[in-house]
């Protein structure tokens, strides 16, 4: 059975940094595509960054040059870094995975939440 565990989130002050981690585990051939969305109270889940198995990144326009998103394929973990933190980062943050069983198919993690307020 394949998880996504979350950790990583917090309470920083505006302008702080958090890294977020997800690590994928169970019984799977490979990972394609992993990402973060984030969802805020009254807002719709948006994404917030991706990262192919290649490493190719790609960014909504808010978080650029604020935040990284990297993966190690060995340890199966996708990586958030969060810099310059805004209030409006405020959000629950959750972990996507594209993943090949024996179909491929999308799963998440349970979420962590993420809170800027000074």
């Amino acid at each position: 059975q394949v998880q996504l565990v979350e950790s990583g989130g917090g309470l920083v002050q505006p302008g702080g940094s958090l890294r977020l981690s997800c690590a994928a585990s169970g019984s799977f051939f490979s990972i394609n595509t992993m990402a973060w969305y984030r969802q805020a109270p009254g807002k719709e889940r948006e994404l917030v960054a991706a990262i192919t198995s290649g490493g190719r990144a790609n960014y909504v326009d808010s978080v650029k040059g604020r935040f990284t998103i990297s993966r190690d394929n060995a340890k199966k973990t996708v990586y958030l870094q969060m810099n310059s933190l805004k209030p409006e980062d405020t959000a629950v943050y959750y972990c996507n995975a594209n993943i090949v069983v024996i179909t491929i198919k999308d799963y998440w993690g349970q979420g962590t939440q993420v809170t800027v307020s000074s």
